[in-house]
């Protein structure tokens, strides 16, 4: 049995389906930029690791990364605090750039709404958000996403760089957390 069986109540998205939407996503992205213009992906970490990376395959224009990691959970919280902190800037000037955020999930959009009000003082010449997953339903904050894989309910889901309390970022699918299954 594998180690995550006992929290997997199902598979949301399958590894090839995730993978067919990352190629389109990335499709897209290629044929709006351009060839001209001046791209930077900033992954917001950890989760959004796997994403970008084989987002960036895909993306045929030349791009560069970078890394922004900031926190609004805890270890083993479930629900956002509201506070978010930058825990690791970027290392990269932003100003006149053309930036995409890569995001894992976007749940309540504070954490999102933050970090683009952080970047959008430091002057891009234009910030665009791409996320894989969308919960609508759980949005406390309006924000627009440019880019979306997939919009999904509801549900509390670990794989493909979301963990579960640090754990299974490296599944090559996302699953629903069967919730029975974890400590109370």
């Amino acid at each position: 049995m594998p180690a995550y069986d006992q929290y997997l109540q199902e598979i949301l998205i399958d590894a090839v389906t995730l993978q067919n939407r990352v190629a389109e996503l990335g499709a897209q992205i290629s044929a709006e930029y351009g060839e001209n213009d001046d791209l930077m992906l900033i992954c917001i970490l950890k989760g959004g690791v796997m994403f970008m990376v084989d987002l960036s395959r895909h993306i045929t224009l030349p791009h560069e990364m970078d890394f922004l990691a900031v926190s609004s959970y805890g270890k083993g919280v479930r629900e956002s605090s509201g506070n978010v902190r930058i825990d690791m800037d970027l290392g990269s000037n932003v100003t006149n750039r053309h930036v995409l955020i890569v995001e894992d999930i976007i749940d309540s959009g504070e954490t999102l709404r933050f970090v683009m009000d952080v970047l959008k003082a430091r002057h891009p010449a234009s910030l665009k958000l791409c996320t894989l997953l969308n919960k609508p339903s759980r949005r406390k904050v309006d924000i627009e996403i440019d880019y979306v894989g997939f919009e999904i309910e509801n549900k509390f889901v670990f794989g493909y760089g979301l963990d579960l309390d640090e754990k299974f970022r490296n599944l090559p699918f996302v699953g629903v957390v069967n919730l029975d299954a974890l400590p109370k």
